[in-house]
């Protein structure tokens, strides 16, 4: 017995470690991935989208807090890749991408989110708890450490700032929603909208095309395709859609293409920041609304049929026809 027991306690160890080393290579090649298309911002190496925020918030409401050793590694690792020597100020970042996605998810346990995304205020939750509020520390940390390093001027904080946060919270916006519909991926049936799914891929990818490397005014040619993979396909076509929307968006504005071009770095920042945050709303909320007005629809279907189904029971059973029967003597009067 005393073997089987410490059988499952090294089976449930090795998990862990398993757990915690995939959450660490995932955030270090995420972060790799992010840090292709990084800026400079007065010596802060930056990115408009920092998909390991994403992927921290995702595993911790999938594994639990447990998982943090997962994230700290990462995050020693992808900060380590930057720069040849650890300072301070790297060990104060790892501390800060550490704390912001467990921030994050303490907030969000704290009202009660669902990870399934069907009702609007999971939506709204994962918002403003979970991306605006919870990377309000790493980039607080982030700013401060190199501030006091003397990498970032103290006139040029909140520039910095502004920008650390605007990433990460991105990373949260487009990247959490994804992650988190996989649970819920099936392979598709022959009764499922299929033929319609594969046109909305092509659209989305000409659409993000067009309007991020066009020369004319077109980038909010995106919203239609947006609002028509949510209102068919709830968020696990919508999440998706604003993961390629942003990546293309991205690509174009770090090469300063199509309605980039011309313009000074921050412009471009604030440019994607406020496209990428517009399309992750458009496509995370919508998508919530929708699913839980489904979601209502079905209760109150399955209540009707429920109801019918008491009524039927409690009916009174059909008794004699009212009348006097045949054998009844007839009364005498006078």
């Amino acid at each position: 017995m005393r073997a089987v027991i410490h059988s499952k306690e090294a089976r449930r160890g090795a998990v862990y470690v398993a757990q915690v080393l995939g959450v660490a290579g995932a955030y270090y090649l995420s972060g790799r991935l992010g840090l292709t298309r990084q800026v400079v911002v007065d010596g802060a190496v930056v990115t408009p989208l920092w998909p390991p925020t994403g992927i921290s918030l995702a595993a911790l409401l999938y594994l639990g807090a447990r998982i943090w050793p997962g994230i700290a590694l990462g995050a020693l690792f992808t900060v380590s890749a930057i720069g040849d020597a650890f300072t301070m100020s790297r060990l104060g970042i790892v501390l800060g991408n550490t704390l912001a996605p467990l921030a994050a998810y303490a907030l969000l346990r704290r009202v009660g989110f669902r990870g399934e995304l069907a009702r609007l205020r999971d939506g709204v939750c994962l918002v403003f708890l979970g991306a605006f509020a919870g990377m309000l520390i790493s980039a607080t940390a982030g700013s401060v450490t190199l501030m006091l390093d003397d990498k970032v001027p103290p006139g040029r904080f909140w520039l910095v700032w502004s920008s650390w946060w605007a990433g990460d919270a991105m990373g949260v916006l487009v990247v959490t929603p994804v992650l988190l519909v996989l649970s819920r991926v099936r392979w598709p049936r022959l009764s499922d909208r299929w033929p319609e799914a594969c046109l909305l891929a092509v659209v989305v990818v000409a659409a993000g095309l067009i309007s991020t490397r066009s020369s004319l005014s077109m980038i909010y040619l995106v919203f239609p395709v947006i609002i028509w993979a949510a209102l068919r396909f709830q968020l696990p076509g919508s999440a998706p859609c604003a993961l390629v929307v942003s990546v293309l968006a991205i690509t174009a504005g770090t090469d300063a293409l199509g309605p980039f071009a011309g313009h000074t770095l921050m412009e471009i920042m604030a440019n994607l920041t406020v496209l990428n945050g517009c399309v992750a709303l458009t496509a995370l909320l919508l998508g919530a609304i929708v699913a839980e007005h489904q979601n209502i629809r079905r209760e109150t279907e399955h209540a009707v049929v429920e109801l019918e189904a008491l009524v039927e029971q409690l009916a009174p059973l059909p008794g004699p026809p009212s009348g006097r029967y045949d054998d009844e003597p007839p009364h005498s009067g006078r």
